[in-house]
């Protein structure tokens, strides 16, 4: 099979299955992607570079559009290039959030196109609006409709997607809902595995286990839409109620989604100024190597895990598979996954006392959350365990490949 990838972020969320179908000598696997130094084995990457920078003069409401249409233009000359020599690929798989499949249909019609359905913009009942304290104007509904021009072009051109959670690919336009099939990228449950001799070695010299009282917080970065300004104010709460508690917290200063804060600050800067926390005993890591991320995961006693209704990230469902004991905050995607009391605790988001309450009622209580560590563990080996996850993708692949396409009448998963 000829199948061609693309991600702006090699490779994305399609590792396992680039590194899949390039492990068979009989496939031809080509990935359009921007310049990184990451390579798969049989995996050849065609890196382009955007022609220019979106205008800064431009209307705001159409920056995003443009940015899409950069990005697809690079990609395209590519795909162009590949079409010129005689390449043709059975299948495309695409991310098209940035742009790079926006001109795919036009260069390869009849080549089936997957495109991988991460979020929808809306500007009601999802991250816009959630946060009280950040205002929204009709300025913003009308930016957030036309910033999902994008969206649309790509899910009308494409012939089939995915979504990893139900409450994402609820997002998306109902007209289109037969397209998208819920399939989840998969959580590689042999290496985010329980270890009860996993041993975390701290900035400070300290050395700590899970036996140890090691609250946890995972973010790509530490912004508002993981809730990082909560849990810093219950961090403060935890370090004035438990003076043997370590707190880690990993995540970049960066921002990745939503608002920056003021020039020359970041949100951890703003957060330091605004609690009292002992340095001693809370400790930021930035950025890890997923080796050391591991051994965070495996060494915490309790994890807190906070987001606005949004992407959900593999962290959370890493630290169940770690078997490690995930308090929550009660919004979607979470919901779908955290059951009360089940295979964890959840909270209110924006209550700081409850995240410290939660902390508490697990820390005085190791013995009696075995169960909802196991259960965690379960949920994920049942539910989000890569080699299924990855048999459905594979399948749907495959099925695009042989000529089939999703329709009303036969959709791409069936009805809940």
């Amino acid at each position: 099979m000829k199948i061609l990838f693309m991600h702006q972020n090699f490779p994305g969320q399609f590792k396992h299955l680039a590194r899949h179908f390039a492990v068979d000598a009989e496939n031809e696997v080509l990935f359009i992607t921007r310049p990184k130094a990451v390579e798969i084995p049989g995996v050849t990457k065609h890196a382009y570079k955007l022609h220019r920078k979106p205008r800064r003069d431009i209307h705001h409401y159409v920056s995003h559009l443009e940015s899409s249409v950069l990005y697809g233009q690079a990609a395209g000359r590519i795909m162009l290039s590949l079409k010129n020599k005689g390449y043709v690929p059975d299948v495309i798989v695409a991310h098209p959030g940035w742009g790079e499949s926006l001109y795919t249909k036009d260069i390869y019609p009849d080549v089936p196109l997957l495109n991988y359905c991460e979020f929808y913009y809306l500007s009601s009942g999802s991250d816009v609006g959630f946060d009280p304290e950040i205002e929204v104007t009709v300025n913003d509904f009308c930016r957030i409709r036309t910033k999902n021009a994008n969206n649309l072009l790509s899910l009308e051109a494409c012939d089939a997607g995915l979504s990893p959670t139900k409450w994402q690919r609820d997002q998306f336009p109902r007209e289109y809902a037969y397209k998208i099939a819920l399939i989840h990228d998969g959580i590689n449950t042999d290496i985010a595995s329980p270890d009860p001799k996993a041993a975390l070695q701290l900035p400070n010299g300290k050395t700590v286990t899970r036996k140890d009282e090691v609250v946890t917080y995972i973010a790509r970065n530490l912004e508002p839409y993981r809730g990082f300004p909560v849990f810093m104010r219950a961090a403060e709460e935890i370090c004035r109620r438990r003076p043997n508690c370590q707190i880690i917290i990993v995540g970049g200063d960066g921002v990745s989604y939503g608002r920056r804060p003021p020039k020359g600050q970041t949100y951890r800067s703003i957060a330091l100024n605004e609690v009292t926390i002992d340095p001693e005993r809370v400790h930021f890591l930035g950025w890890l190597a997923y080796e050391r991320f591991l051994k965070v995961v495996q060494a915490s006693s309790v994890h807190v895990y906070l987001t606005y209704p949004f992407v959900l990230s593999w962290s959370m469902l890493e630290m169940m598979s770690a078997e490690g004991l995930v308090i929550a905050s009660a919004t979607p995607p979470v919901t779908e996954i955290i059951e009360e009391g089940k295979n964890g605790l959840l909270f209110d988001f924006f209550d700081h006392k409850a995240i410290a309450d939660r902390v508490d009622e697990v820390l005085d209580h190791k013995t009696q959350m075995a169960q909802i560590r196991k259960r965690a563990r379960k949920t994920i080996l049942e539910r989000y365990e890569l080699s299924a996850c990855m048999k459905k993708q594979i399948e749907l692949i495959q099925d695009l490949a042989n000529g089939n396409r999703p329709s009303q009448e036969k959709p791409a998963t069936p009805p809940a």
